[in-house]
């Protein structure tokens, strides 16, 4: 590197300011690593609900689980998002520090810590970026949302587990230790050269607690309807048609003209068993009303009394045991995936889960799933599968 070039770097001495210390920067990471440990199980729970097949079923009960496990990933993940700021910030200046002499051992441990250092701060950001976007139900990439989520997660808690296994005794000294010892601080960030400013290391933390905290609220009333009025980023807080938040409409979706005939039916199959039903011989069937809430994966859940027919009274008509697995299409032509889902065979055998007609009292809206739609306890809102065509029983 030539000196002119060096020059250009700063060098870690450059960094007086006594808030960028270990001291506060495992304060700071112990909390984001919760914040990302929270965001990583409840992610692998949505993402193995809406799996097809199931080793272990996903349970039915309670009816709320989804909505409170879904809603905290969004809260932890939203909620991160300052603890990673300041975070960075703290530790900026060990960007810059240069490599001692060679020695296998520090140096084996250096590399290791900068290359998990990259590779979390990389995938930590791409996260949340995406995670915030597809919230905002925005996506200006091509590639799968879901899977890519869900595979980059894998990245950053293996990096994160790296990065704490190499930096495990500076934290347990840092954590151990008051938030004013100074004894692994840089020198240049050390009493009398160190430089106070504004805050102290006390005031930059409870500073941080309320970043996080604010940004939480800001959208937790997606979830929590007694925080809807100051949530001011749940962009779907109970808006919409009956009440309840839509992804997506009945017109966006192109199942306007058929849906609305007098011609529909649904088709309820198993084997060489099959009927036909209109909406007129559904509401002559025995009607059962529920209350349960409608999750989705953005973070939004609003709950609704349904009513409608039990799905296991339709698989008595083809003669199929009530704990089936199902197929169930959609009528939608136009729009994302999931216009064909499995309906596990514990859902199916659940008398809360019900093929529904109305809600709140009313006929379903049109944009809500309108002649019919699934509704089952503890399921992902993109399973509840709307404008429903036909059901079959898989062997």
């Amino acid at each position: 590197m030539t000196s002119r070039a060096a020059g250009l770097v700063p060098s870690p001495d450059r960094f007086t300011s006594r808030l960028r210390s270990p001291a506060v920067a495992a304060r700071v990471g112990l909390w984001l690593g919760i914040t990302f440990g929270v965001c990583f199980l409840t992610g692998l729970l949505s993402h193995y609900a809406q799996q097809p097949s199931q080793p272990v079923p996903f349970p039915t009960s309670p009816s709320w689980g989804y909505r409170l496990t879904q809603g905290l990933h969004v809260v932890a993940g939203t909620a991160a998002v300052p603890l990673l700021l300041v975070k960075l910030w703290t530790v900026y200046p060990r960007l810059f520090e240069r490599v001692g002499p060679f020695r296998p051992g520090p140096l084996l441990v250096t590399v290791l810590e900068r290359l998990s250092i990259a590779v979390l701060v990389a995938t930590a950001v791409f996260q949340l970026a995406i995670g915030l976007a597809n919230s905002a139900q925005w996506y200006p990439w091509t590639f799968s949302f879901r899977a890519t989520h869900y595979a980059t997660s894998f990245v950053l808690i293996g990096a994160l587990v790296v990065h704490i296994a190499v930096k495990l005794p500076v934290i347990r000294r840092a954590l151990g230790a008051d938030v004013d010892d100074e004894s692994q601080d840089r020198e240049s960030a050390r009493s009398p050269r160190g430089t106070q400013g504004v805050l102290s290391r006390r005031g930059l933390l409870r500073t941080t607690w309320l970043a996080a905290g604010v940004a939480a609220l800001a959208v937790a009333g997606q979830s929590v309807p007694g925080l809807r009025q100051v949530s001011v980023f749940g962009v779907r807080s109970g808006d919409g048609p009956q009440g309840i938040p839509i992804n997506g409409s009945a017109a966006a979706a192109g199942v306007v003209p058929a849906v609305t005939s007098e011609a529909w039916r649904l088709s309820v199959s198993h084997g060489e068993r099959s009927v036909e039903l209109s909406r007129d011989d559904l509401l002559a069937m025995p009607q059962r009303t529920e209350t349960l809430p409608i999750a989705c994966v953005e973070g939004w859940s609003a709950s609704g009394t349904w009513s409608g027919v039990r799905v296991r009274d339709l698989l008595a008509l083809v003669d199929a045991p009530a704990d089936s697995d199902l197929r169930v299409r959609s009528m939608q032509t136009d729009g994302p995936s999931y216009t064909v889902t499995t309906l596990q065979g514990n859902f199916a055998a659940d008398d809360r889960t019900l093929l529904a007609l109305g809600l709140d009292g009313e006929t379903l809206a049109l944009d809500h799933g309108y002649p019919c739609r699934i509704i089952a306890p503890n399921r992902p809102g993109v399973l509840q599968t709307k404008w429903v065509g036909s059901i079959e029983v898989l062997a």
